[in-house]
């Protein structure tokens, strides 16, 4: 059997047992990737106006939009006193054709809502008013709102719709499934506290699949198998739904990496339809219903904390077999999770194909057979 890491987690956080295997797959290198990447000057008022027409897209994220007003003021005065800014980072997405943010939402929602009038979200019914603040006393354009700059200053206003935003387009080539997207926002949102892959996936695949995973997310039944109240921080219990999901749908594409394997399933399955979300819904709550009726409390964490590969395994079987559970299921569970042979396969190399099904067929066989 391979060696696992016991961290203990943060008071926000799961206690996982992670194998060497599933941190190992978890900061793996990505596959290569034929990518077209090519230099574009946009102005401002161009970028305003792809991001009106839906044309430019910043993905929803739990950080948000996190610069201080005089953060954005700033950068506003940077472009207005022609000082240099970063280019940012857009990646162009196959089939919708639109430009996926991936690096720049802080230099791009400042000047937004520069334009627009109002910084930041709104809080409580109240929009507050941007004003540059935090520039020089001396400055020309502190305290003031675009309109206020481009009425007083028709030039100042014209010359910052007309500056310049360097921008990297990238588009993927090859393979035809976007999933560098993943590797290239990972890489380049490196400050502070790197991002969990689902933190990843939730901020490039925004849609109905991603907010369905954090609405199963939240039911009581799911947060007493995890045992813990409140969400992990850090998306690890989203990404189990996720994992759940992906190996019961395509287990026979499963290929090594996990994380590869689940961020396609869910660049796939982004924008389901309804009936689609309807069916996950049904089958996740459905299984999470059996597994509860049906074994002990928190019976994935069985040897140092919580084991997504035992989670897998016992949650497709169940899937499988919600028509026909035994009615002395909890004592074949018992033998189950007493096994040396099962405990190999749940705490070795589990990302290995022959591992993932190897667990997946012995967990069928012992609890349904």
């Amino acid at each position: 059997m391979e060696a696992t890491i016991h961290q203990a987690p943060g008071p926000d956080e799961i206690e996982f047992d992670d194998p060497l295997a599933e941190l190992a797959d978890r900061e793996s290198s990505p596959p290569s990737y034929e990518i077209a990447t090519y230099p574009a000057d946009f102005t401002l008022e161009v970028l305003s106006n792809k991001w009106d027409a839906g044309d430019l897209v910043i993905p929803k994220f739990q950080r948000g939009f996190v610069w201080s007003q005089n953060q954005a003021s700033k950068l506003i005065e940077s472009f207005l006193v022609g000082l240099p800014v970063p280019a940012i980072f857009l990646y162009t997405e196959r089939d919708s054709e639109r430009s996926l943010v991936v690096d720049g939402q802080q230099r791009l929602r400042s000047i937004f809502d520069f334009f627009e009038g109002y910084f930041g979200q709104e809080r409580q019914g109240k929009q507050t008013v941007f004003r540059l603040s935090g520039l020089s006393e001396d400055s020309p354009y502190a305290g003031k709102t675009y309109e206020e700059l481009a009425s007083d200053d028709e030039a100042a206003g014209r010359r910052l719709k007309n500056s310049v935003l360097r921008s990297f387009i990238v588009r993927q080539l090859d393979p035809a499934d976007d999933t560098s997207v993943f590797h290239i926002f990972e890489r380049l949102n490196t400050g502070g506290t790197l991002l969990t892959n689902q933190e990843v996936r939730n901020a490039v695949c925004s849609g109905p699949f991603n907010d369905l995973l954090h609405e199963l997310n939240q039911l009581p039944a799911w947060r007493e198998i995890l045992g813990k109240d409140q969400p992990d921080a850090r998306m690890r219990d989203v990404e189990l739904i996720l994992r759940f999901l992906a190996l019961r749908h395509a287990r026979n594409q499963y290929e090594k990496p996990m994380k590869d394997f689940m961020s396609r399933y869910m660049r796939r399955h982004a924008h389901a339809s309804t009936q689609n979300i309807d069916t996950f819904q049904r089958e996740f709550v459905e299984t999470l219903a059996a597994v509860s009726e049906s074994l002990p409390a928190r019976p994935f964490s069985l040897y140092a904390g919580f084991n997504s590969s035992a989670f897998d395994s016992v949650f497709c079987s169940f899937a499988e077999h919600l028509a026909d559970v035994p009615a002395d299921i909890a004592e074949r569970y018992s033998r189950l999770a007493g096994s040396q042979e099962f405990e190999d396969l749940v705490r070795g190399g589990t990302t290995d194909v022959e591992q993932v099904l190897g667990r997946m067929e012995m967990a069928e066989n012992s609890l349904f057979r």
